[in-house]
């Protein structure tokens, strides 16, 4: 199997004109599987949760396999006291499972997002107990595990564990 993880990815914003490329994704089950949101069974409903949700986020970027887009990523920070962290989500199309597209992805955008945002100190990641690739991801990019959180948030109405990760400033 190919790898991708040395060439062709790069992260740019996400724009309603890639609707084609993110419906894949959304409404794929595999994928949407881990996800807060459920599959879209129409590009309309994808294109109203991406315009709505997706883009005001404060860093969010398509990640793309030689300029098309195969997922996208998210970093959003806390608020207020808690500042100095951030959580970072990701999501990539199952085409492109196993090629090393996310590691490479989740690397990039945690360099940059230490370096736009200085104020930051801690990038944040959960990760279903029963998703043990995306738990990969984190690991070789260097994340740390740091315990399973119990109940921790709902999954399409049902609280599921998650494995919390983290990332230091200082470990970058």
């Amino acid at each position: 199997m190919e790898s991708y993880s040395d060439h062709g990815i790069t992260l740019r914003p996400l724009q309603i004109a890639d609707a084609d490329d993110f419906f894949k994704w959304y409404s794929d089950e595999k994928v949407s599987q881990f996800c807060s949101w459920n599959t879209f069974t129409s590009k309309e409903a994808a294109v109203q949760y991406v315009a709505h949700f997706v883009i005001p986020q404060p860093w969010q970027r398509a990640i793309c396999l030689n300029n098309r887009p195969v997922g996208c990523l998210s970093v959003s920070p806390f608020r207020g006291e808690d500042r100095c962290r951030a959580e970072l989500g990701y999501v990539v199309a199952s085409d492109y499972w196993g090629k090393g597209i996310a590691t490479r992805a989740v690397q990039m955008a945690a360099n940059a997002v230490f370096v736009e945002w200085t104020h930051l100190e801690r990038l944040e990641a959960v990760v279903a107990v029963e998703n043990p690739a995306s738990q990969r991801v984190l690991e070789k990019v260097g994340f740390r595990r740091e315990g399973i959180l119990r109940k921790y948030y709902l999954l399409k109405g049902k609280p599921k564990d998650v494995v919390m990760f983290s990332l230091i400033s200082t470990e970058m």
